[in-house]
C-alpha cells in the first residue's frame, strides 16, 4: 500500500502548487504473512525487515504472523482484502497455479532477472515456474521423514537403522507399543499429517510414474492399483492402533508438542517440526538434539519407487496483484545467501539459496539437504500438487483411511473423481 503524504494546506498557505513541489515524502508499506511458528524464525524475518528499511528511506515492512491452518483457510478472504499482505506464504503447486489463474499474483519475471534466478537450486526456481514465467521467490526445501526418540527407541529395544522396509516399521511400532510406549505422534485434526502416510506409500509402491500417469488421466488414474495399494498398506499400520490417545483432535502445533514432552517415540513430519517441537513443548526446548533421530520412510517389498525418491515441499513467496515494487525488492534482499546463511545456521529451516549449504548446522538438517539433492525425485506433498480442492479431499480420505470408515478402493476412487470434478471445470 502507498500513501503519498502531503502538508496540503501548509503549501497552499505560501501560495505553492502541488506540481511545483512534488512529493515532499513517500510512504510505502509492505505487508508479509507467514505461517512459521518458529521464534527464531520470526525475529530473522523481523531483523531482514529492520535491515531493509534502514537502507530504503520511506519503505515500512510489517511481518504478520498467521497458524498454519487459520492461513489457509483465511488465504481467500484476505486475497480479496484491501489491506491483503503483499507477500503470502506459498507451498507451490496447485493452489498457486489457481491463483495464477484467478489473476490475483504477480508475474515477477521482468524483476526476477538473470542473476537472481541462478541464485537458486534449479529445481527450487522451477516449483514457482509455470509457463515459462517466475510467480515465486523460493524460500525452503522441506522432506517428510520419522523423527524418533532415541531414548525411547532403546527402551524398546529399536534400532532406527534396521528399518528399511514397511513390515521394519510394522515390527517397530508392535515392539515400541509392547514397552508401553506411544509408538507414533500425530495431529490428526489437522488432516494433513495423516496424509503423509497414504502419499509416502503411493511414491514407494508406484514412484514417479504412476503420479505422472495419475495426473495425465491416464487408466484409472487415481484409483489405480497403485493407490489402492497405498490405502492397503496404511491401515495394516492403523489396525495396530500406533497413534497417541486423542489423535483425531490433535492440532500439528499440539502434537508437536506432545512429541517433544516425550509422549511417543515418533512422528512423520516435516523439517518445520524442529522448531514447533520446541516452541509447543512444555519446557519450549523440545527434545535435546543428541536424543534426537531422523530415518526415511521406509521403501515397500516390490515397489517400482526409486529408495532415494523424497516427499517434501519447495516453499516460497508470492506477490499479490498490484503490490508496490518494494515487495519484490525486499525479496531479492531477503534472499541474499548472506542473510539465508542465518537460518541455515540456526537450523530454523533449509534455504535453496546457493551459497548456503555449508552453513547448516543442525546434522538432521543437513542430511535432509544432502537428501533432496541426491534425490531424482522430490514429491511435492499431494494436498498442495493436487490443488485445493483434490488435496482436500486427500486429507478426508486419509483421516477416512485412519478410522477404517472407508475401503481402500473407495478411498482412491475418491481422488480421482475430485481430479476429474477439478479438471473439468479448469
Amino acid at each position: 500500500m502507498r500513501s503519498i503524504k502531503l502538508v496540503t494546506s501548509a503549501l497552499l498557505a505560501a501560495g505553492m502548487s502541488l506540481s511545483s513541489v512534488g512529493v515532499l515524502a513517500a510512504d510505502t508499506t509492505v505487508r508479509l504473512m507467514h505461517v512459521d511458528q518458529n521464534p527464531d524464525t520470526g525475529a530473522f524475518y523481523n531483523d531482514v525487515a529492520r535491515r531493509f528499511e534502514a537502507s530504503h528511506p520511506g519503505v515500512k515492512v510489517e511481518i504478520q504472523y498467521l497458524e498454519n491452518e487459520s492461513y489457509k483457510k483465511k488465504l481467500t478472504t484476505l486475497l480479496q482484502s484491501p489491506d491483503k499482505p503483499n507477500i503470502l506464504y506459498s507451498w507451490g503447486g496447485g493452489t498457486m497455479r489457481d491463483q495464477i489463474k484467478a489473476g490475483v499474483v504477480e508475474d515477477l519475471s521482468a524483476p526476477m532477472d538473470a542473476k537472481w534466478r541462478e541464485s537458486f537450486m534449479p529445481a527450487a526456481l522451477q516449483a514457482f515456474t509455470v509457463n515459462g514465467k517466475v510467480y515465486g521467490v523460493p524460500l525452503q526445501l522441506g522432506q517428510v521423514g520419522f523423527f524418533y526418540n532415541k531414548e525411547l527407541f532403546a527402551k524398546a529395544g529399536v534400532d532406527a537403522a534396521s528399518i528399511k522396509t514397511w513390515d521394519d516399521l510394522l515390527g517397530a511400532v508392535k515392539k515400541i507399543k509392547d514397552s508401553g510406549t506411544t509408538p507414533i505422534i500425530v495431529g490428526g485434526g489437522d488432516k494433513w499429517p495423516l496424509h503423509f502416510y497414504w502419499s509416502h506409500l503411493a511414491l514407494r509402491i508406484g514412484g514417479k510414474a504412476a503420479f505422472d500417469s495419475a495426473m495425465q488421466g491416464e487408466g484409472k488414474g487415481f484409483a489405480s492399483d497403485t493407490f489402492v495399494q497405498a490405502g492397503t498398506l496404511f491401515q495394516q499400520l492403523t489396525d495396530l492402533k500406533p497413534f497417541q490417545p486423542g489423535y483425531l483432535g490433535a492440532t500439528f502445533p499440539q502434537s508437536s508438542g506432545q512429541f517433544g514432552d516425550g509422549k511417543g517415540a515418533m512422528v512423520l513430519q516435516l523439517n518445520s517440526m524442529l522448531g514447533s517441537m520446541k516452541a509447543n513443548s512444555a519446557n519450549k526446548l523440545g527434545i535435546p538434539e543428541d536424543k534426537l533421530g531422523w530415518f526415511p520412510f521406509p521403501a515397500v517389498a516390490g515397489g517400482k519407487g526409486d529408495p532415494t525418491d523424497t516427499l517434501g515441499g519447495m516453499n516460497g513467496w508470492l506477490v499479490t496483484k498490484g503490490s508496490p515494487k518494494e515487495a519484490a525488492e525486499f525479496l531479492r534482499f531477503f534472499s541474499e545467501a548472506s542473510n539465508q546463511r542465518i537460518p541455515a545456521q540456526k537450523g530454523s529451516y533449509i534455504p535453496v539459496v546457493n551459497g548456503t549449504q555449508d552453513a547448516i548446522a543442525n546434522p538432521i538438517l543437513r542430511q535432509l539437504a544432502e537428501n533432496v539433492s541426491k534425490s531424482h525425485y522430490h514429491q511435492i506433498y499431494y494436498d498442495q500438487m493436487l490443488g485445493p480442492s483434490v488435496g482436500a479431499v486427500v486429507n478426508d480420505i486419509s483421516v477416512d483411511l485412519a478410522t477404517g470408515k472407508m475401503k481402500p478402493a473407495d478411498a482412491a476412487a475418491a481422488v480421482q473423481a475430485a481430479w476429474q470434478r477439478a479438471n473439468s471445470t479448469n
